[in-house]
């Protein structure tokens, strides 16, 4: 049974402030907590319903388990609906981006992207595509919010996300910058060569006028009916798929 503090505490990492200060994150579902356990993030605790006990990795090391009810997981859970099990996940330290390790590949970068699922499934989508690293202005939502994590559907243990200046940061890069904007060079018809970054922008504004002359190539999603415009982390798996189907 859980105590009044251990629920506290727990609920407490709902919220950005707790989770910064505390160090610790919250992940559910079984299928990303298996992933976070085989990847170099490291668990705190996990707390599971008895349904989930047999479902649990072997020789767990380092690791506080806790058998809960259905009603101390609602408590504890950031679900409507709690998958059974849930974890508490080891805020990696901050490294510094090694810029030499952005050469010969193409990365993400995000201009304040707000809503946590698009985040989450840009995550994931980066992933599926084999890209490494995703970074994020100052201002974009925190990769460790539950809904963010939730999205990423365990794809974050295997995502180097760092947050930066992205003024200073594309200041000094010496590769393509490629911006996703309405009026660009036709995605389907762009030399993408071997290296780059993708700067995708704000899900209302776009990206901002501070970083639009850092783009040496814009490029555009065409549009063929009535739509205002795409959603980003739709933008970001078109992006994404063109590189793979142009890598060489």
């Amino acid at each position: 049974m859980l105590s009044k503090s251990q629920i506290s505490f727990i609920k407490s990492l709902h919220q950005k402030k707790y989770r910064k200060e505390s160090g610790i994150f919250i992940i559910e579902g079984i299928k990303s907590i298996t992933e976070f356990i085989n990847s170099s993030y490291q668990l705190n605790s996990i707390y599971y319903t008895p349904a989930y006990a047999t479902l649990l990795p072997k020789n767990l090391t380092n690791i506080k388990l806790f058998e809960v009810n259905n009603a101390e997981l609602e408590k504890i859970s950031t679900l409507q609906t709690p998958q059974g099990i849930l974890a508490l996940v080891h805020i990696p330290a901050k490294q510094e981006l090694d810029l030499n390790s952005l050469k010969n590949s193409f990365s993400l970068v995000l201009d304040d992207v707000q809503d946590p699922g698009n985040f989450g499934t840009i995550i994931r989508t980066a992933d599926w595509f084999g890209l490494k690293n995703v970074i994020c202005s100052e201002n974009t939502v925190e990769a460790y919010n539950p809904k963010t994590v939730q999205s990423t559907m365990g794809s974050l243990c295997r995502i180097n996300v760092s947050y930066t200046d992205l003024n200073s940061f594309l200041s000094k890069i010496k590769l393509p910058i490629f911006g996703a904007l309405l009026n660009g060079n036709n995605i389907y018809e762009t030399n993408w060569g071997n290296e780059g970054l993708i700067l995708l922008g704000n899900e209302g504004h776009g990206i901002s006028d501070l970083l639009l002359e850092k783009i040496t190539t814009p490029v555009t999603i065409p549009r063929f009916g009535k739509a205002e415009s795409l959603n980003v982390a739709v933008s970001a798996a078109i992006f994404c798929s063109e590189l793979s189907r142009n890598k060489k």
